[in-house]
């Protein structure tokens, strides 16, 4: 499901915690490693810089597992994991971002969903 790119407004559960992210929603994806496989959340890769923090930053915690390499950020108030920040294999900062956490998505096809083998990583 390819859309035109365009400017999403998301939030977690309770609100806390809003953002934005501009997206074709083009690549979204999902992991089957411990963490992905529980939660169970659609992940869609944006440049950092197409992503902002519109309030919620005080209301964040962090987790990180194995390499520690990407910071998962839950709401403290409602524990959703709406985005987490990392890095590609260049180097360059990306933000994971929880589509179902997005107002206004169209219909997901869930045969376009890219496949992630996590755990064998």
């Amino acid at each position: 499901m390819a859309t035109l790119e365009r400017e999403y407004h998301g939030h977690c559960h309770c609100g806390a915690v809003r953002f934005t992210a501009r997206t074709d929603l083009a690549g979204m994806g999902d992991c089957n490693c411990s963490r992905c496989r529980r939660l169970g959340w659609v992940m869609q890769s944006v440049p950092a810089s197409d992503f902002a923090l519109i309030s919620g930053a005080d209301n964040l915690t962090l987790y990180q597992f194995s390499t520690q390499t990407i910071a998962h950020l839950f709401c403290k108030t409602c524990g959703i994991e709406a985005f987490a920040r990392g890095s590609d294999g260049k180097g360059q900062e990306l933000v994971m971002v929880n589509i179902n956490c997005l107002e206004d998505v169209p219909p997901i096809d869930r045969s376009a969903i890219k496949h992630w083998d996590g755990a064998n990583w």
